[in-house]
């Protein structure tokens, strides 16, 4: 057998001399050391800044947490405390809701003490606020809960603006109550002076329940006030220990401008009623007060419409531009003939609940309505409907190529509208919208295009 010599074995092994092989050994030792010393000073997660030397990082690299710089952690810490608040006085609301409820309703009802009208006008609608309350805290607590579970000590993960937002609904429940405070309190004085046993029953229940904490059924009844007041402030102590960078971030901003604008609202409408008391004030930008004329839009629409709220969506809302032709042969003299005026109008669709919780239904139901409401602009704080609503059921929408910047809309056997924007693309996202629910509910459907059919009789005279 030929004998190999060791050098030879060295090389055959190893492919490299051993110069190379230690500079390799050198570069690695190196690069772990970097990637040490990276570690050790890597920057902070939530903000991108090192707070510490690196001496001082890699002596207390156990002692603190890794991916997050002493301010960070601060705020992490006062978020928390915020969001466990923001819950936590929810949960006393609605402890107070029920104290409202099976101390002082129940019994009087059951004892006979008061009318079912009397009550009616006293507690308002605080058993919608309580079906509000137990859906949004159990919501909440769920938030809470899952967020502890999947080791979010500080919980990052929940999303109070995003949950907010999906209970927005609750805000007109304390308008409705907030609204009728006044008289509650008026009616709930006078019939105390007049019934002897209502005086007896509040009395002897202040002093002797305990689950009262000696406070009287007036100062249960503020409860709903001081809780939708409490919301911006809760709001903004979330925001102000939260990144811009958090997925809730935006939304809780939209949160708190909401309730905000829902404020300047039910103020304005005590205002109008000749009530002098007022829930708490809140700067208005230009935005929060075209919030607040859209709010009050919405709720004259809803009440001419007569659909519950949780059924109803408001696809689209905004000044149009309105003529009422006085004859079909418009389009030939063009648009320019016609005499517009500015209107508000609104688009709204009533859908079918796809269950009876609206937290279940994530996809909205069948549309089975669909009208334009149609506002004048507002007059001495107040608005007005230039007519009943155009069910769109009975309306045939079209355009003509010759005047691209309208589209006319034929309520069958009654009048015609020609709309506008003063946007020419905007008036096109109009015209699709309107047609689109007016050929889905339609009894005639997609006949010819959508035009109108020529055995239809459709006077154009004005109202």
């Amino acid at each position: 057998a030929t004998q190999t010599k060791s050098a030879d074995v060295e090389r055959a092994d190893s492919g490299i001399g051993q110069m190379p092989a230690r500079k390799w050994r050198n570069r690695a030792s190196e690069t772990l050391s970097s990637l040490q010393a990276w570690e050790a000073h890597r920057p902070c997660t939530d903000c991108g800044e090192r707070d510490l030397p690196v001496e001082t990082d890699v002596q207390n690299c156990n002692q603190r947490r890794a991916d997050l710089c002493e301010k960070c952690r601060k705020r992490r810490t006062e978020r928390k405390e915020s969001v466990l608040e923001f819950v936590n006085t929810e949960a006393s609301y609605g402890e107070d809701l029920r104290i409202i409820k099976e101390e002082f309703y129940l019994p009087m009802q059951a004892a006979g003490l008061l009318s079912q009208e009397q009550l009616q006008g006293i507690f308002s609608n605080i058993q919608e606020l309580i079906d509000l309350n137990e859906n949004f805290l159990e919501i909440l607590q769920e938030e809470i809960d899952q967020a502890f579970d999947q080791g979010d000590d500080d919980l990052m993960t929940v999303c109070i603006g995003e949950i907010f937002l999906e209970f927005v609904n609750m805000l007109p429940a304390f308008q409705t109550y907030c609204l009728q405070q006044s008289s509650s309190v008026n009616m709930l004085n006078a019939l105390e002076k007049e019934k002897e046993l209502l005086r007896i029953f509040l009395n002897v229940s202040q002093n002797d329940n305990t689950a009262l904490r000696r406070m009287n059924l007036r100062s249960f009844l503020m409860a709903p006030l001081q809780r939708v007041t409490k919301y911006p402030l809760l709001l903004s102590r979330i925001i102000k220990a939260t990144t811009e960078y958090h997925p809730d971030h935006s939304s809780l901003r939209e949160a708190k401008s909401r309730i905000e604008s829902h404020l300047e609202h039910i103020n304005m409408k005590t205002k109008q009623e000749g009530n002098t008391w007022t829930l708490r004030s809140f700067r208005q930008d230009s935005k929060k007060k075209r919030e607040v004329i859209n709010i009050e839009m919405r709720e004259t629409a809803l009440k001419t419409v007569g659909w519950l709220r949780e059924e109803t969506r408001f696809v689209m809302e905004g000044s149009l531009q309105l003529a009422q032709p006085p004859d079909g042969q418009w389009v030939k003299k063009g648009s320019k003939t016609l005499k517009f005026q500015n209107m508000q109008v609104l688009l709204l669709v009533n859908m079918k609940r796809v269950s009876e919780s609206s937290l279940e239904s994530a996809e909205p139901g069948p549309v089975k309505d669909a009208v334009l409401v149609l506002i004048r602009d507002k007059n001495n704080g107040k608005f007005h409907l230039l007519r009943e609503p155009l069910r769109l059921s009975n309306c045939i929408v079209s355009t003509d190529p010759d005047c691209d910047d309208t589209f006319e809309l034929i309520e069958i056997r009654r009048e015609a509208f020609v709309f506008r924007d003063s946007d020419r693309a905007r008036t096109h996202h109009w015209f699709r919208q309107i047609r689109r629910y007016s050929r889905e509910l339609g009894s005639w459907k997609k006949r010819r295009n959508a035009l109108p059919n020529i055995m239809i009789s459709t006077p154009h005279t004005r109202p």
